[in-house]
C-alpha cells in the first residue's frame, strides 16, 4: 500500500448519553464481552499495514489508556512509528454529532507535519466493521479525489449517525441523522497528508466546527467522493444500536465475517476458562473467560467473571465483567453494567422496545 498513517479521534460524546457513557468515553464501551470499542479501529487499521496511529483523547481517558496501554497488543510498541497519545482540546467534546473536531486536529498538527506519509486515514470508533483500508485507498488514488469518505446505506432511522447529501458518488453536503436508505457516514475518511494539513490551515479560524462542518458552502472546490461499504457495519451511539449490535454477534454469519477474515486485536486478559456446570443450561449465548454458570443463560452476552447461580436467569442480556446474579434473580431485555451484584430474588426487566441499564457499580 502507499504509506499511510492513521488517526484515531475518541474526543466526542453522543447527543443522547446513556449510563454506559457517563463514567468512560465511548471509545472504551466493552463489545462482546471481551472487546472494547476502540479495538475495531485501531485493528483495521494495523491490519492494513500502517504502524504509526495517533490517538486523540477525551478529558476522561482513564479506562481508555487502561485498555490500549502502549499499543502492545496491536504490534504498535515500535521504536519507528507506534501509538501515540495526543491530547483532546479542552471543551473539545461535542455533543452535536461532530466526530472530526478542527479544534482537536489542528492542535496536534504537529503529528501530521513530523511524518512523510503519503495518506492519513482518520477514524473514530464509534461503529463496528471490519475491512481493509487498502481498498479505500485504491478507490481514493483512482478517484483524484481530495478526501474520500467511508459510507454505507443506512439500514435504520438513526439521529445519532451523519449522513451526506449525495450528486452521484460526489458528496455535497453533511446532514445529521439519517433514515433508511440515506447514505450514512462510518466516520473514516483517507486524505493526503499535505492536503489534511492544508484544510487545518484554512479552517483554523472556525475550530469549534466539525471538519465536513466547515466545508459546507465548499464542496464545489473540494472534492470529497463517497466509497460505498458492502460488509456487515454497526453503529454504537445509544442503548438501542449498541445493545442490537451485541445482539447480532449470536448470528454465526456475522460473526465470522467480522471476526474469521482479519483478526480483531484486543487488550489481553489471560483468564481462566468458563466453567458450565452440570444441571445448568446456556443457548445461542457468548461467554467469555473465567465465567461460572450453575443457573439458565439464553440468548445473551455474558463479559469476564459473570456468576450466574443456581436458580437464576438471564435472558436476551447483556451482563459485563464481574457481575454475580443470586440464585432466584432475573435478568431480561436488560444492560448490566460491570460489578453489579443482583441479590437474590430480584427482578430487572425490561422490555424489547425499552432495554434497561443497571448503572456500573
Amino acid at each position: 500500500m502507499a504509506k499511510a498513517i492513521g488517526l484515531i479521534t475518541a474526543n466526542y460524546s453522543t447527543k443522547f448519553p446513556s449510563p454506559l457513557t457517563d463514567g468512560r468515553p465511548a471509545a472504551s464501551i466493552p463489545f462482546l464481552g471481551r472487546y472494547r470499542a476502540v479495538d475495531f479501529a485501531l485493528s483495521n487499521m494495523v491490519n492494513c499495514g500502517i504502524r504509526t496511529v495517533g490517538m486523540i483523547m477525551p478529558y476522561n481517558y482513564r479506562s481508555l489508556i487502561d485498555h490500549v496501554g502502549s499499543g502492545r497488543e496491536w504490534e504498535l510498541t515500535r521504536k519507528g512509528g507506534g501509538l501515540f497519545i495526543l491530547p483532546g482540546s479542552a471543551f473539545g467534546t461535542s455533543r452535536t454529532g461532530s466526530r472530526f473536531l478542527l479544534r482537536d486536529l489542528i492542535h496536534n498538527k504537529v503529528f501530521l507535519e513530523r511524518d512523510n506519509a503519503d495518506f492519513v486515514i482518520v477514524s473514530a470508533c464509534n461503529w463496528v466493521y471490519n475491512m481493509d483500508y487498502n481498498e479505500l485507498i485504491d478507490a481514493h488514488v483512482a478517484s483524484g479525489a481530495d478526501i474520500t469518505v467511508l459510507t454505507q446505506a443506512a439500514r435504520d432511522k438513526d439521529v445519532d449517525v451523519c449522513g451526506f447529501e449525495m450528486d452521484g458518488t460526489r458528496v455535497k453536503g453533511i446532514k445529521h441523522g439519517v433514515a433508511f436508505g440515506d447514505t450514512a457516514f462510518l466516520d473514516c475518511f483517507v486524505v493526503a497528508r499535505e492536503k489534511l494539513i492544508e484544510l487545518l490551515d484554512w479552517y483554523k479560524a472556525n475550530d469549534y466546527l466539525d471538519l465536513f462542518e466547515a466545508l459546507t458552502g465548499e464542496y464545489e472546490r473540494v472534492n470529497v467522493q463517497a466509497y460505498n461499504f458492502e460488509g456487515y457495519a454497526a453503529p454504537l451511539f445509544n442503548k438501542e444500536t449498541y445493545f442490537k449490535s451485541n445482539m447480532d454477534m449470536l448470528d454465526p454469519k456475522i460473526t465470522h465475517e467480522l471476526f474469521s477474515i482479519r483478526p480483531i486485536m484486543t487488550k489481553a486478559h489471560d483468564n481462566q476458562p468458563a466453567k458450565i456446570v452440570t444441571g445448568s443450561k446456556v443457548s445461542n449465548s457468548r461467554i467469555s473467560g473465567s465465567c461460572r454458570i450453575y443457573g439458565t443463560v439464553t440468548n445473551s452476552i455474558l463479559g469476564r467473571s459473570v456468576v450466574v447461580e443456581a436458580g437464576a436467569t438471564v435472558n436476551n442480556s447483556i451482563i459485563m465483567q464481574g457481575c454475580v446474579i443470586k440464585s432466584g434473580a432475573r435478568v431480561e431485555n436488560a444492560i448490566v453494567d460491570r460489578n453489579n451484584v443482583l441479590p437474590e430474588g430480584t427482578e430487572l426487566c425490561g422490555t424489547e422496545a425499552a432495554i434497561l441499564i443497571k448503572d456500573k457499580a
